[in-house]
């Protein structure tokens, strides 16, 4: 009887070295059938708070819970067998200090099996993922426009087009790597900026609405695939799954109500004896 060949998955030290060299492909992933889909084709998948706007119609992601991250990772882990798969740590989760991001990064990665978190790297997160990636946690961090900073901003804003948000971005970036971040992921900021950023740092960048000069790339799977209206000025829509849904479902609510649904194809029949 033959042995079924597992797949590996990739590891934390494999995505580093990708810096500098094969671009990373990375995308969300919120469900097991899309993490399988995705799986073959990509480097890493992110499980990001965006489910909460995605997937739940939250208006941001700072009503996302630990919990709600916990069901959605478990979930890509049983559909993934390839990529690094990565979590976020969801507002609340980790702000108040080093040893309640600890609590709740171990209890993510126990609970899941992922193999990393994500946290978004505000004022003082240096010190966190210091302490994270000390206690055997490896950790991604996120610059630029942060989601979970949406209230503070006054929305989803794009950073480092003044002079001030360029030194306090690259100021952000340069200490998430120097306490140990072995990714970072550069979200909505100027080109030119990003690209200093990708030099200037050891960890891959991994950009959203940054610079095609960054070591990877990830978009929102959802918006990638066209299934809203409206997406930011960053996406480029590969798909048009939106119509191809609304157009699948048309369909059969029409052979529902004129009674073509369902037809002697799907029906069971008592067999003969």
């Amino acid at each position: 009887m033959s042995k079924q060949v597992q797949s590996r998955r990739l590891t934390v030290p494999e995505i580093v070295q990708r810096k500098g060299g094969e671009k990373l492909v990375c995308l969300t992933a919120y469900t097991a059938p899309m993490a399988a889909l995705l799986d073959e084709h990509v480097e890493l998948l992110l499980v990001g708070d965006s489910v909460g706007m995605v997937l739940h119609g939250l208006p941001t992601t700072v009503g996302v819970t630990l919990e709600m991250m916990i069901l959605h990772g478990q979930a890509v882990m049983r559909g993934a067998s390839h990529a690094l798969v990565v979590v976020d740590l969801p507002f609340g989760s980790y702000e108040r200090s080093p040893q309640q991001a600890h609590e709740s990064a171990a209890r993510l990665m126990r609970e899941t099996g992922c193999q990393a978190v994500k946290v978004e790297a505000g004022e003082g997160i240096a010190e966190t993922i210091a302490f994270l990636t000390a206690r055997g946690i490896p950790v991604v961090g996120h610059v630029g426009l942060r989601p979970q900073a949406a209230h503070v901003d006054g929305g989803f804003k794009a950073k480092g087009r003044t002079a001030a948000e360029r030194e306090r971005v690259l100021a952000e970036a340069h200490a998430a790597d120097q306490a140990g971040a072995f990714a970072l992921v550069v979200e909505g900021v100027a080109s030119d900026l990003a690209d200093e950023i990708t030099r200037a740092v050891r960890a891959p960048t991994i950009g959203i609405g940054a610079s095609p000069g960054c070591d990877g790339q990830i978009l929102v799977t959802d918006d990638m695939l066209g299934l809203f209206d409206w997406t930011p000025k960053f996406v480029r829509r590969y798909g048009k799954l939106r119509q191809v849904i609304s157009d699948a479902v048309a369909s059969y609510a029409s052979d529902v109500r004129s009674g073509q649904f369902p037809g002697e194809a799907e029906l069971y029949r008592l067999r003969a004896r």
